[in-house]
């Protein structure tokens, strides 16, 4: 579908919007390698889809905290108060920032008449805490969250509820997300899908492929407003 025919955006938040460097000081602060952070947040992944696909269902701050304690119960050498530790780095959230790129990105695709919104495996109230700081909230129509369906993405329900509570169809709807598997899911469940490599190089080819591929949000706010 062209760009011009999209009427929504629906943007992920977690890596696609907010920038999870700065956790891997907090791993640090607990006596943990700052490297742990990937492998971590790709636990919190697992697990939240593995809930789902179970049919149940348990919300990002409950899973990743219980990431936290297995992953360090299994660290060489580690000794601290699993409880603590998890506290600590969940405590990071709400003071990450947008990666450089968005604020301006966000402004020119809202500026060439695209309706903003989001939809997150984390929180609504991380969300808006961080669009708020990044100056570009205002520019949003609505935050959704997978507490809504009680599923996460990449389920369907998940997506179809994001453009639901926008008032339009899938098919109306594009994806912008940094993950292949959140694209990948978009595009299985009638939403088109735009992705952002952030660096990365090589999008899985077991996966559908996205509509539009971008180095970032600035990269892809062009591409996509030249189309209006």
């Amino acid at each position: 579908m062209p760009a011009d025919q999209h009427q929504v955006l629906v943007f992920d938040v977690n890596e696609t919007l907010s920038d999870l460097t700065p956790l891997r000081g907090r791993f640090e602060d607990i006596g943990a390698p700052g490297h742990l952070l990937p492998t971590w947040f790709a636990g919190v992944l697992r697990d939240g889809f593995a809930l789902t696909a179970a049919g149940a269902y348990a919300d990002f701050a409950s899973v990743a905290h219980e990431g936290v304690r297995t992953l360090l119960s299994g660290l060489e050498g580690w000794t601290g108060d699993g409880e603590a530790a998890a506290r600590h780095i969940l405590d990071g959230f709400p003071q990450l920032s947008v990666h450089p790129d968005v604020p301006d990105g966000v402004r020119k695709l809202s500026d060439a008449g695209y309706r903003l919104t989001a939809m997150t495996n984390g929180s609504t109230a991380l969300t808006e805490r961080l669009l708020d700081a990044a100056g570009v909230l205002d520019r949003f129509e609505a935050l959704s969250d997978v507490g809504g369906p009680r599923c996460w993405k990449p389920a369907p329900a998940a997506y179809h509820y994001a453009v639901e509570r926008v008032g339009v169809r899938p098919e109306q709807a594009m994806l912008v997300a940094v993950h292949p598997w959140d694209v990948d899911g978009a595009r299985r469940a009638g939403l088109d899908g735009a992705w952002l490599r952030r660096g990365a190089s090589v999008y899985p080819r077991t996966m559908t492929p996205p509509a539009f591929s971008a180095q970032d949000l600035t990269e892809l706010a062009e591409m996509l407003a030249s189309d209006r």
